[in-house]
């Protein structure tokens, strides 16, 4: 039961990202749905849905870090 509300949470700061403007807020709203989303994979053991999950929030770390050196 757990791992379905922290999948349900990470659909719903995945889904607050893709409205919100803020490049910034954006980038750490997917990190932070990716990470509860991944958990949620892992405990379905879903092949697919883990690399995914993995390359979701990679690539939104990095746009994260480019961001922040865009800015220094």
């Amino acid at each position: 039961m757990i791992f379905k509300i922290l999948g349900a949470f990470g659909l719903l700061f995945i889904t607050y990202g893709v409205i919100t403007r803020k490049a910034m807020t954006r980038n750490m709203v997917f990190i932070i749905g990716g990470l509860l989303l991944l958990a949620y994979s892992s405990y379905l053991r879903d092949p697919i849905f883990i690399p995914l999950q993995i390359i979701f929030t990679l690539a939104s770390i990095y746009e994260l870090f480019l961001i922040k050196k865009t800015s220094s």
